[in-house]
C-alpha cells in the first residue's frame, strides 16, 4: 500500500515530543472548541457527554489515534474514504440541525385549514420553545420512524435518554401553532394508524372483543404489526394551542371557555355544514371557493328522512356567506352538530360516560408542573393517562374508589410536566385534544415559522399546483386567539 512518507515521522515521535510540537494556534483552536463543547454539555444536562471531549483532545493535541490515515493513501482507497468522510460529516451536521435548530415538516391533513393547507411544507423552529434533547439518540435524521423504501425502523430503541429541554426564548402561548408528537402514538397498528390503536381497541370492546390486543395481533392482514414507539419517534401533529397549564377549560356549543371566559376564535376557523342542493356542483366551483375536492367527495348524498340531497362541507364564515348565494343551494345551511346526521361521541376521556361530545365538554383542569391535584373517582378518567403513561407511574383504582400510585394509597398527585390543550381550526374535521386529551411538554417539537413550499393536490403543474403566494409566509396569520 502506497503512503505519503512526508507525514509519517511525526507519528513516530513519543507522546511528550508530539505535545511539544503542537503549534500555539492549534492550542488556541482547541481551547475555543473545548469551551463550546463544554457549554453544550452543560446545556444538554448529560455529564457522560464529557467523554466526547477526549476525542477532541486527541484530534487537536495528542494524536494517539490516526484519524487521518486515509489521507496518506492513494488511488481508490483515498477516493472512497473521502466520500465516506464527507457523507458522515453531512449526516452529523443534519442530525444536529434537525435535533436542535429545526426541520422540515409537511402538513398531511386539513385540521388547521385555512391557516395551514394540506400540501404546505413548513420549517419548524425548535429553538423558540427550547430544543428537546433527542430521547432516542440513535436514529436516522431524515426519517421520523420508518425508513423509506426499506419499511424498517429508522431508530434503535436503546439507549433511551430521560426528557430534557434546552432553554428556550419563550414559553408556549395561547394561539401558538405547535408541532408535537402524537400523544396516543405510543402503540400503533401500522396498517391502520388512524383511528389510533386505543380508539380501535375501544370499538372492539364495544363490539364484544374481550382482548383487543390479542385480536389485533391475530389479524395482521388487517391491522399489520403492533409496534411501540418512543416519544420522539411518534407521528408529528400540528395544532393550535387553546389551553395552557393550570387553566380550566370548558366547551359549550363549540364556544371555548378558559377560566370561565369565552375566548375569541381564529378568523378562519371552519365548521362543517350540511348544504342542501338541487343537484351536483362542479369541481371547479368548489375549488374556486377554496374547498378541497377530498372534502367534497362524490356526488351529493341523499337523506331520505329530510328529503333532500346535500353536501357535508367545512366552511369559514366568509365561505358560508358566499355559498348561501349559490342558485344550487335550496335551503338554509345546517351546522353538522345540529343536523343529527352524524355521531359526535367517542371523545376524551375515551370509554368514560361523562356525556360529552366534541361540541360540549364539561369544565376540567389542565395539569401544570409542580401543581398538586386532588384525585377522585370522578376525575380519575381525565388524568389517569397523564399520571400512568406520560409520567411513568403505576396507577390503579380499586372497585371501591381507592387510588394507589406506585403501591401507595393516596388522594393527591403532583405533576412533573406542563400539559396543553390543542385543537385544529377545522373544528369538525380535526383529530385533536377533544379526542385524545392533553399534550405533555415532552411531546412538544417546535413552532412552524414559514412555508418552504406549498403544493395543491387538486391542481396540475401548470394550473396553479404551486401556491407561490404561500411560500415564505408565516403560519398563524390570525394572531392569538
Amino acid at each position: 500500500m502506497e503512503t505519503n512518507k512526508k507525514e509519517e515521522p511525526l507519528r513516530r515521535l513519543s507522546f511528550k515530543e508530539r505535545i511539544k510540537k503542537v503549534k500555539t494556534t492549534r492550542w488556541i483552536r482547541f481551547a475555543v472548541v473545548s469551551a463550546v463543547y463544554i457549554f453544550w454539555v452543560i446545556l444538554m444536562g448529560n455529564p457522560w457527554l464529557l467523554f466526547g471531549w477526549l476525542i477532541l483532545a486527541d484530534i487537536y493535541i495528542t494524536d494517539i489515534c490516526d484519524w487521518g490515515w486515509w489521507k496518506r493513501r492513494k488511488g481508490m482507497q483515498r477516493t472512497v474514504m473521502a466520500w465516506v468522510d464527507a457523507i458522515v460529516y453531512a449526516l452529523v451536521l443534519i442530525y444536529f440541525v434537525f435535533a436542535f435548530i429545526g426541520q422540515q415538516y409537511e402538513i398531511p391533513s386539513s385540521s388547521l385549514e385555512k391557516t395551514l393547507l394540506v400540501g404546505d411544507r413548513l420549517w419548524v423552529d425548535k429553538a423558540t420553545f427550547g430544543a428537546r434533547v433527542p430521547q432516542t439518540p440513535l436514529h436516522f435524521p431524515l426519517a421520523q420512524h420508518t425508513m423509506p423504501i426499506l419499511n424498517t425502523k429508522s431508530y434503535i430503541e436503546n439507549p433511551q435518554l430521560s426528557y430534557h429541554r434546552l432553554p428556550g426564548l419563550r414559553s408556549i402561548e395561547r394561539g401558538d401553532i405547535v408541532v408535537f408528537n402524537y400523544p396516543q402514538g405510543d402503540t400503533v397498528a401500522v396498517k391502520i394508524p388512524n383511528p389510533d390503536y386505543y380508539q380501535i381497541s375501544y370499538e372492539l370492546k364495544k363490539n364484544g372483543v374481550d382482548n383487543p390486543l390479542a385480536y389485533i395481533k391475530s389479524n395482521p392482514q388487517m391491522f399489520g404489526e403492533v409496534v411501540v414507539r418512543p416519544v420522539d419517534r411518534r407521528e408529528n401533529y400540528v395544532k393550535r394551542t387553546i389551553g395552557l397549564p393550570g387553566e380550566r377549560i370548558k366547551i359549550v356549543d363549540d364556544v371555548i371557555y378558559i377560566n370561565g371566559q369565552a375566548i375569541k376564535e381564529p378568523e378562519n376557523v371552519q365548521y362543517n355544514y350540511i348544504v342542501p342542493v338541487s343537484g351536483n356542483i362542479s369541481e371547479e366551483k368548489w375549488k374556486e371557493l377554496g374547498v378541497r375536492l377530498e372534502d367534497v367527495g362524490n356526488a351529493p348524498e341523499y337523506n331520505e328522512s329530510a328529503g333532500f340531497r346535500y353536501y357535508n362541507i367545512p366552511l369559514t364564515k366568509a365561505m358560508k356567506a358566499e355559498i348561501e348565494k349559490w342558485p344550487e343551494v335550496v335551503g338554509p345551511l345546517i351546522a353538522e352538530s345540529e343536523s343529527g346526521f352524524y355521531d359526535l361521541g367517542n371523545v376524551f376521556p375515551l370509554g368514560n360516560d361523562y356525556g360529552w361530545t366534541r361540541t360540549n365538554m364539561g369544565e376540567f383542569w389542565i395539569p401544570k408542573r409542580g401543581a398538586t391535584l386532588h384525585l377522585t373517582k370522578e376525575n380519575y378518567p381525565i388524568y389517569e393517562r397523564a399520571i400512568r403513561t406520560y409520567e411513568g407511574n403505576d396507577l390503579k383504582m380499586t372497585a371501591d374508589g381507592k387510588i394507589f400510585i406506585n403501591g401507595k394509597e393516596t388522594e393527591y398527585y403532583t405533576f412533573k410536566m406542563d400539559y396543553y390543550w390543542m385543537q385544529g381550526d377545522n373544528r369538525d374535521r380535526s383529530a385533536d385534544s377533544r379526542y385524545w386529551g392533553f399534550v405533555p411538554e415532552d411531546h412538544v417539537v417546535g413552532e412552524p415559522v414559514f412555508v418552504i413550499l406549498s403544493l395543491d393536490s387538486d391542481r396540475g403543474l401548470f394550473d396553479g399546483k404551486i401556491r407561490w403566494n404561500r411560500i415564505f409566509k408565516k403560519p398563524n396569520p390570525d394572531g392569538n386567539l
